[in-house]
């Protein structure tokens, strides 16, 4: 059995993907692109953590196995599309943060109502999110 990541631990790991997408995102346009992956691709990148969720030591997990960069697609596009506007600067900047910010509140609303800690993204994709078990 595997225990559900802690709320907090949780919303640190995804503050520090955001400031990661963020800050490559000041790169004019390729940066905005480079953002959108890593926010599509980032839980099927290091054995379903993130940078942020391998700082924090919780991962993704599916009930089919290995987290999959599908997997991944499904759980964030909704977290990557708001950084599309990236790409065009100042003004995209203020949209994308804006629009992000109304999904991060739906999506945190969601996963702290839900009995194992499930946003509508892990819905989609069948993942949850879970501590790092650590060797004895």
């Amino acid at each position: 059995m595997y225990k559900k990541a802690d709320n907090v631990r949780r919303a640190f790991a995804f503050i520090i993907d955001i400031a990661i997408t963020y800050l490559v995102a000041l790169i004019p346009f390729i940066g905005g692109v480079i953002g959108f992956f890593y926010m599509l691709l980032r839980d099927g990148l290091l054995d379903g953590q993130s940078i942020g969720k391998k700082l924090l030591d919780i991962r993704v997990i599916t009930d089919h196995g290995a987290v999959t960069y599908g997997d991944s697609i499904k759980r964030n596009i909704i977290f990557a599309i708001p950084s599309l506007f990236m790409i065009i600067p100042i003004i995209g900047w203020i949209i994308g943060g804006i629009i992000g910010a109304i999904i991060y509140v739906v999506e945190i609303v969601k996963a702290m109502n839900d009995a194992e800690g499930k946003r509508y993204g892990d819905v989609w994709a069948g993942t949850k999110v879970i501590e790092v078990q650590k060797a004895s």
